[in-house]
């Protein structure tokens, strides 16, 4: 068996939560096992989690060069493991892989959410007669026997399994592309990518975990779809973003509007796609520039983090069983996104009014999530919400502000733009001005919006088009980023990014440091 996720990503802890991975020096059963049984259970709905054995780690990091597990202890782990898996009360047979690190042998153990979880196991599997079987759950990074009260909440969650993980009766293997399913194997650093021509669609698809019901009759699961399918509005009607634009406000001026044409495709391609859009029609930043001080004030109209958050967020907690599309409508002053269903019942009025985390143990989209965080579009369980307060907090902008109607019908997430945004200007130099957004490439390089005056001192606006402000910020993320990578990670020509950094330097706000090939960007600015 192959993993569907890069082992030195697992090392790393870098696409998967830290307390999901465990990390064993040597082959310890009573102790694995105890942890194999409450990621099974998966109490908290992160997806299970993956133990890996020979490997020593101080303060939760792996330790390189890894310990290594002997060759001649691969098979006998392997055979030990079949019969210890039976003691699991219903029997639970996790995923096995034997990868090659650090020019040694380690055993990666992956352990999926039980489809007929709650699971119970003895305390020492190494020595089971007369044991009572244990329940147990994962508690931070600990696996801890669960309390009367958890243990009936886990039979309850149990009833009701997420509508990703269904299998869809009306699909087929044809439905799934391998170019897309290829494309995410390779984002991710499997070894499965190598496996799809050799083993089959198929074979891969059910190591997935993206199989249901009995090799006769395997049924493909929603999540695969929504992952792999050219077509998935197919199978799940209005899976799709609409995006309408009131340059003058829905209220002032309802007749006025830009309506986007619907976003459709793959979750991760809506997702991209988007936040593309968005970008053309609502993010820019203005370069204030204050007499007499050497460092420019920037200012974005929108935090690219925050936006990427809540969309991503909208597709994670979608219900796609209803047939409605996720909404967005972007006001002068901020952008509202609406989702069906409303927020779980879980999550009490006081906390959703607060609007700093919700924290619910129903997820309608588990799998889902997991293949969102593999890919680094959404954050860690019950993150989501303190990443978009925590981006626009860092942006200076208003909190976000969270509602949902008396039958959680419906979400609405207003994002509200940056103040500096809002301040009058005179008809020629208003920031909303649609003719400044979303010009042609290699036109707009930057304009200037004219002076104003603060504190006895004058400060000249410049607004950067769209291209600068993400060369900007990419290089905010990496000042060593060169004209090439900037280029293919914007998707214009590299031309095109010279002519931009060029414009940046002139209003001072790109200075080169170093020589071209060693030297670094400095972005004169404070945020």
């Amino acid at each position: 068996m192959s993993l569907e996720i890069g082992i030195e990503s697992l090392l790393n802890k870098e696409k998967i939560e830290s307390n999901r991975i465990e990390f064993k020096k040597g082959w310890n059963p009573d102790d694995i096992y105890r942890s194999i049984c409450a990621f099974a259970n998966d109490y908290d709905s992160q997806g299970g989690g993956y133990i890996l054995i020979g490997v020593e780690e101080k303060d939760g990091v792996a330790i390189r060069p890894v310990f290594g597990v002997e060759e001649n202890m691969l098979d006998r782990i392997q055979k030990e493991m079949i019969g210890y898996n039976k003691l699991i009360m219903p029997s639970y047979s996790p995923k096995v892989s034997i990868e090659d690190v650090d020019d040694k042998k380690i055993i990666a153990i992956w352990i999926p959410t039980g489809s007929e979880r709650p699971y119970k196991v003895p305390d020492k599997v190494t020595t089971p007669k007369g044991q009572i079987l244990k329940l147990r759950i994962r508690s931070n990074s600990n696996s801890v026997v669960a309390t009367p009260e958890q243990e009936r909440e886990l039979y309850a969650m149990a009833s009701n399994e997420p509508y990703d993980m269904v299998g869809n009766p009306n699909a087929t293997l044809d439905d799934i592309s391998e170019v897309l399913l290829t494309e995410h194997l390779k984002a991710t650093g499997s070894k499965l990518v190598k496996q799809i021509r050799s083993r089959g669609l198929e074979e891969v698809l059910d190591e997935m975990q993206l199989l249901s019901g009995p090799p006769e009759r395997h049924r493909i699961r929603n999540v695969a779809l929504m992952m792999f399918c050219e077509e998935p509005d197919k199978f799940f009607p209005y899976m799709q973003v609409d995006i309408v634009k009131f340059p003058e406000g829905s209220i002032k001026n309802p007749n006025s509007f830009i309506e986007v044409p619907s976003i459709k495709g793959t979750v991760p391609q809506i997702i991209k796609r988007t936040m593309e859009k968005i970008q053309d029609l609502a993010i820019e930043s203005i370069i204030d520039k204050v007499n007499g001080q050497m460092e420019s004030v920037t200012s974005t109209s929108y935090p690219y983090n925050a936006i990427e958050e809540a969309v991503v967020n909208a597709f994670y907690h979608r219900d796609y069983k209803k047939h409605e599309p996720v909404t967005i409508e972007i006001e002068p002053d901020c952008i509202r996104i609406i989702n069906c269903p409303g927020i779980d019942r879980s999550v009490p009025d006081s906390a959703i009014k607060e609007g700093k985390r919700f924290r619910s143990r129903y997820y309608r989209n588990r799998r889902l999530g997991e293949f969102l965080h593999e890919l680094e579009l959404c954050e860690g369980h019950c993150t989501g919400i303190p990443t978009i307060q925590e981006e626009l907090e860092i942006n200076g902008s208003p909190e976000a502000v969270f509602e949902t109607d008396p039958d959680r019908q419906s979400v609405c997430v207003t994002i509200p733009i940056h103040p500096r945004f809002l301040e009058k200007k005179d008809s020629d130099q208003s920031v909303s001005d649609e003719t400044n957004i979303g010009d042609s490439i290699g036109e707009n390089i930057g304009d200037s919006i004219g002076e104003k005056s603060v504190n006895n001192q004058t400060i000249a606006a410049i607004r950067l088009n769209k291209n600068q402000n993400r060369i900007v910020e990419l290089l905010r993320q990496n000042s060593f980023l060169t004209g090439a990578e900037l280029a293919e990670e914007i998707g214009i020509s590299k031309r095109n990014i010279e002519e931009n950094i060029k414009k940046l330097k002139e209003m001072g706000v790109l200075v080169r440091n170093g020589s071209a090939k060693k030297g670094y960007w400095e972005i004169m600015d404070k945020q």
